[in-house]
């Protein structure tokens, strides 16, 4: 029997008759009368005698329907858990960030996420490009939010928004209101900078090269947000991740962006050989849409 069969035996014993049968399975009665006949011939078995429009079950057509029950509830246990995972119940999600993204863009998405497909867990941590490296490769997380690109043979990235560079800088300063702001403004100025062995630190110092620029500082940082705390502070202004300087409390710190600033790929990066969850799917998206959201703010 196939599982057409299957139902159409189980809706017979349980509506009594062809009409009734019909009826709850929406379908005609001739066609409930044929698959009937086709089982009957089918198994060799005479499974109901038929009495004033009734079905009553044979002694054989009780047995075999006490095994059909089992075979239907298992398939509905399948229904229910294809229905459970499409709304994210018994999966997870394992997320990593750049410290960046996680002030503000991997959270939002997160929040989607987990409104979207509230039976689903979500775990995320904040990481280190080098740090996401052996952790997507050792299956030990399935998605990441990398604001640097990944070059390995095991991972693949897709871009998913971009960022650029910002000054941030005390409330009050005297480029504030400003849209931009040049370089060579803010050598002017006591400058908080990361530390060269850093990757924000190689991007800009790259940056300052490109337009013949040595700047000194008198104060270095390997976090945005150590650099943002200080510059809130008065101790100087600083280059750093438009996203860092977004997330930042407005009341506290202000910015702008920098004159002919560089732009760089944010990329959700994850291992080549496993299909990404319809989970990981999701949240690819949810993160696009908090970039979205973020551009039209800025």
């Amino acid at each position: 029997m196939n599982l057409r069969q299957i139902e159409v035996f189980r809706a017979i014993m349980l509506a009594g008759s062809i009409t009734d049968a019909a009826r709850l399975l929406h379908v005609s009665q001739p066609g409930i009368s044929r698959m009937l006949g086709h089982i009957e011939l089918q198994l060799g078995l005479r499974l109901f005698e038929r009495s004033r429009g009734r079905l009553h079950p044979t002694p054989e057509a009780q047995a075999l329907y006490a095994e059909v029950d089992r075979v239907y509830q298992g398939v509905q246990r399948v229904d229910e858990k294809a229905r459970d995972l499409r709304e994210g119940g018994g999966v997870s999600l394992r997320v990593l960030a750049s410290p960046s993204t996680a002030l503000e863009i991997a959270p939002q998405a997160v929040s989607a996420l987990a409104a979207r497909f509230p039976a689903a867990r979500i775990y995320m941590e904040t990481q280190l490009v080098r740090e996401m490296v052996g952790q997507l490769t050792r299956n030990e997380a399935d998605i990441a939010v990398s604001t640097l690109p990944i070059d390995h043979p095991l991972l693949v990235g897709e871009e998913v928004g971009r960022w650029s560079l910002a000054c941030v800088f005390e409330r009050g300063h005297r480029f504030a209101g400003r849209r931009s702001v040049g370089l060579k403004e803010v050598m002017k100025e006591r400058l908080i900078a990361f530390s060269a062995d850093t990757p924000q630190g190689h991007l800009i110092a790259r940056w300052w090269q490109e337009h013949h620029l040595a700047p000194q500082a008198q104060i270095e940082v390997r976090s945005g947000q150590v650099a943002c705390a200080l510059a809130a502070c008065g101790a100087g202004v600083a280059i750093v991740d438009e996203l860092t300087a977004k997330a930042w409390n407005p009341e506290r710190l202000d910015f702008c962006a920098l004159q002919g600033g560089p732009a760089y790929d944010v990329f959700m990066v994850r291992h080549a050989n496993v299909p990404p969850s319809a989970l990981a799917q999701a949240f690819h998206g949810c993160v696009a849409d908090a970039f979205a959201r973020l551009r039209r703010r800025g």
